[in-house]
């Protein structure tokens, strides 16, 4: 996976995102912050403290919080 999307099953950012990505085709596994307290902390750690979603990290470690598909599509083209 070239991404992992940290997301909650009530957030409507994450859904709108995922059906994006899904719609472009782009792979990513998805991880729910609520059902996994360490990737809820990975989350508050690049977030200031706050778990806020959708938190995107890449294959080169960086992380984005709440990108829009052009900034994951155009973060994506720079990591190939």
């Amino acid at each position: 996976m070239s991404l992992t999307m940290y997301s909650t099953t009530w957030c409507g950012y994450c859904k709108r995102l995922k059906a994006q990505l899904t719609r472009e085709g782009i792979e990513f596994s998805e991880i729910d912050i609520e059902q996994d307290e360490a990737a809820a902390e990975l989350v508050a750690s690049v977030n200031g403290g706050n778990r806020t979603v959708p938190t995107v990290v890449y294959s080169d470690g960086s992380a984005a919080t709440n990108p829009s598909l052009i900034d994951v599509k155009e973060k994506l083209a720079s990591l190939s």
